[in-house]
């Protein structure tokens, strides 16, 4: 199945670096030793890299888009971007974001949780692959386990095939 990996657009990573989805400013630093999660690009800080601590609500975004009401399962969380427009992701599954384990989340087309599954790095494509293929399911969130952040989404279409 050819999975649509997607991070933060750069148009709402331009807007977050004004005002966050919490209406705060965001909170930028220097991150010395390097290694946050940036889902602008979906890889890993380098050291030296500034970068802006946000809060973003993914299925408040995805629900404008395609006219869902979510409901209580809106919600938003802290998630790191560059502090500056960057050159966006890598074709493929964003291996170096995924070091732990993590949750695939899946919703149906009204935005509501179907369930989600537990998996491993090496796992994690095909268990999206698996999931995005049972009925009803219209998007994924891949997760942190350790603070339940959001890491990007998954969506049926064009894109890395995994």
């Amino acid at each position: 199945m050819n999975l649509r990996i997607n991070p933060i657009d750069a148009e709402t990573c331009a807007r977050l670096r004004e005002l966050d989805d919490a209406g705060r400013p965001p909170v930028e630093s220097v991150d010395i030793t390097g290694g946050a999660p940036l889902r602008c690009c979906l890889t890993r800080a380098c050291p030296g890299d500034r970068i802006a601590l946000v809060s973003y609500a993914p299925l408040a975004r995805w629900a404008a888009e395609t006219g869902a009401d979510p409901g209580p399962y809106d919600e938003r969380g802290p998630v790191f971007i560059h502090a500056t427009p960057c050159v966006g992701p890598a074709e493929g599954w964003p291996v170096g974001m995924h070091t732990g384990p993590r949750v695939l989340r899946a919703y149906d087309a009204d935005g509501r949780i179907l369930g989600g599954r537990l998996v491993r790095p090496a796992e994690a494509a095909a268990g999206a692959a698996d999931l995005l293929a049972a009925p009803g399911v219209a998007v994924l969130h891949v997760r942190a386990v350790e603070f339940g952040c959001f890491m990007h989404e998954v969506r049926r279409g064009q894109g890395a095939t995994a």
